[in-house]
């Protein structure tokens, strides 16, 4: 009877144009209210239907329409429920998003309130309304809620222009064939928040528990893992959905290994933590954790470490806009320092990263023992020795994380002087103003393209190395470090938002070996991992992050082909999708990249994730004499005498590219 009202309604909206106005104009004005009125008139009419069933009730039990019951008798019986719905927060609902589950709280109500009547009528408290009748009541108020409710969503997205579900297979709109991996409580959640999705129709469910399979969730068929396959050809799938939010990262890895054969698109719902703390609902799906493309686990950091040379303290980040330097002031100030100065060269840049900050300070107020953290935003070059130490000295800094550098390979090595300056004797200006400023800890955010480098950038970045091994040498007050880890994942230089790029366009995607492999890393991930290496320094430490197994780049482009639901393009399969094209090495890459010079140099520290290796050095007075002599020759552009000063300084250097 329910549908067949709702379809005289729509049909008496298509064709009386006037009366489709009207309603629109009247469900606007309803949805327009407030949330207390709107809440107060759905309570009052319930409460005036609950009335009704009783008295139908009363009147079914003793076969005519007079009761005896007194009135009040009645408004206060027919009261009950209704407040019971308000207590268990029925009425806080959105009518709009009314799922079916909704109605188990109501369903446990009722049975509660069935066995109070119950007890109520064992000592003979009321005597004119007849036992059996709380039962045909509360079953007449529960089909009232369910039906009103159900009416009132579909008829409120009628009139809004939405799609209700049931009209979606005759509006012929397009949508994919949906698979949820799992078939538990998150899994039934995403199935009836994407009842009424314009894009997605849930086709059926997977699960690896061998008891579920068989059985059906909300007419959907649960069928074993084993079945994906055939279940991907057979129902013709768009797209797999992963709903174990609660599931370990090694047991996702394995279930995306056997799904990047099949051409279909993978996603997953957020973490359990994520849906705990309101960041993001049930039905918000979001692409595979590149994590579980790249086989590598991570450990969850020290609190104790994060906060060791942050907490309280005024702390200073240098390229504070990039990519790396963004995030360590994002951690940082979660751990409550007393200051933050961001010292950027870029105006966008640091703009950007000054109003995350203040942002994320807003959203998370300190508590009432503790004040907020000074944020200072400062436009300024690390060559600039004067304005560094005044910078210092002002703000009595505590800690340095220095982060900025030139680090795109093929820019610095057709722009070499610009390069070393900015990344070695950059570094050489801030390590100076850190130690004659008393700085408590130096970070250096260093690379694995300074071990046995060849191009000018890892060079330059190996050369800044050594300057901080000079200078803790000869100042061990400041207790100076160095962190060496690979690419980060999402930063401005990875390989990642340049394939999600290149797959968005079609194709193809450009690898420029077959052979090249790197070591990966997200990037908060590499962030919490230099503030605890930091916090670990004794004083000239080269620490080196354990980056997990090196991935080849043309397997990566092929999981991320398969992720997105293509298939690779080539030989094999001339019909495919996207094509891999290789481009050849660029000025001065490697094919591999390594994180320690030697095999016999490293040692573990405190934290499995973090090792120190032992490296050689120089004298600082030495380092200093080639410093002083970049300006000069940058003027002639005199390269050899540049890539002399890297052959002797930096061990296993062996440029492979000729500029000149």
């Amino acid at each position: 009877m329910q549908h067949k009202d709702k379809d005289t309604l729509a049909n008496t909206v298509a064709a009386n144009p006037a009366s489709s106005t009207k309603l629109n104009v009247l469900a606007e004005s309803l949805l327009d209210l407030s949330r207390p009125i709107k809440q107060a008139i759905l309570l009052v009419g319930d409460y005036i239907i609950s009335i009704i069933c009783l008295f139908l009730a009363l009147s079914l039990r003793q076969g005519v329409l007079d009761v005896n019951a007194s009135p009040l008798l009645v408004a206060l019986y027919a009261l009950v429920p209704i407040l019971g719905l308000y207590v268990v927060g029925f009425y806080r609902g959105v009518t709009r998003i009314f799922f079916d589950t909704d109605m188990r709280r109501v369903l446990k109500l009722f049975v509660i309130i069935l066995i109070v009547f119950t007890v109520v009528y064992l000592f003979d408290f009321i005597t004119s309304i007849p036992r059996s009748v709380p039962l045909l009541y509360l079953f007449m108020l529960f089909i009232w809620l369910w039906g009103s409710r159900l009416f009132l969503r579909d008829l409120l997205l009628r009139l809004q222009g939405k799609p209700v579900y049931q009209d979606l297979h005759k509006s012929g709109i397009e949508r994919d064939n949906v698979l949820i991996y799992g078939a538990g409580s998150s899994g039934t959640a995403l199935l009836e928040a994407l009842q009424d999705s314009p894009r997605y129709q849930v086709a059926a469910f997977i699960d690896d528990d061998n008891r579920l399979t068989g059985g059906h969730i909300l007419n959907k068929k649960i069928y074993p893992a084993t079945d994906i396959e055939s279940l991907v050809e057979d129902l013709n799938i768009a797209q797999v959905f992963l709903a174990m939010p609660s599931v370990n990262r090694q047991r996702r890895r394995e279930i995306i290994n056997d799904l990047t054969n099949l051409s279909v698109k993978i996603k997953e719902l957020p973490s359990l933590q994520d849906i705990a703390e309101g960041k993001v609902t049930v039905s918000t799906m979001r692409r595979v954790d590149i994590l579980d493309v790249l086989d590598r686990q991570t450990v969850d950091p020290d609190p104790v470490l994060l906060a060791k040379n942050i907490k309280g303290k005024n702390v200073l980040v240098t390229g504070a806009g990039g990519s790396i330097g963004s995030e360590l002031c994002r951690q940082i100030i979660k751990n409550k320092p007393k200051c933050l100065v961001l010292y950027e060269l870029s105006e966008y840049a640091l703009y950007a990263i000054h109003q995350d900050l203040l942002a994320w300070q807003t959203a998370n107020p300190m508590t009432s023992d503790s004040s907020p953290t000074q944020i200072i935003a400062l436009l300024g070059n690390v060559n600039n020795q004067q304005k560094l130490n005044m910078v210092f000295n002002e703000y009595a800094i505590n800690t340095v994380y220095h982060a900025a550098a030139y680090k795109h390979v093929p820019i610095v090595e057709y722009n070499p002087f610009e390069g070393v300056i900015n990344n070695a004797k950059g570094t050489y200006h801030c390590v100076k103003a850190a130690s004659e400023s008393n700085v408590e800890t130096f970070v250096l955010i260093s690379t694995d393209k300074a071990v046995r480098p060849t191009n000018i950038m890892g060079a330059s970045k190996r050369l800044a190395e050594l300057v901080c091994q000079g200078f803790s040498n000869q100042h061990p007050k400041t207790k100076i470090s160095m962190v060496r880890f690979g690419n980060v994942l999402g930063s401005s230089g990875s390989v990642v938002p340049l394939f999600t790029k290149q797959i968005a366009k079609g194709g193809p995607i450009t690898v420029t070996h077959p052979e090249v492999t790197r070591y990966f890393m997200t990037i908060p991930e590499a962030a919490n991992l230099v503030i605890q290496a930091g916090a670990m320094a004794k004083g000239g430490e080269v620490f080196v992050l354990d980056m997990g197994r090196p991935v080849k780049i043309v397997d990566l482009a092929r999981r991320m082909i398969h992720l997105s639901g293509y298939e690779v393009k080539d030989e094999n399969n001339p019909a495919g999708d996207i094509e891999i094209v290789f481009s050849g090495l660029r000025p001065g890459e490697k094919l591999y990249e390594e994180l320690i010079i030697g095999d016999d140099n490293i040692e573990a520290t405190q934290h499995s994730l973090i090792m120190q290796a032992r490296e050689h050095s120089f004298d600082l007075a030495d380092i200093e004499d080639t410093l002083s002599e970049l300006a000069s020759r940058a003027q002639y552009h005199d390269v050899g005498w540049l890539k002399q000063q890297f052959t002797h300084y930096v061990e296993g250097y062996t440029p492979e590219s000729n500029l000149n």
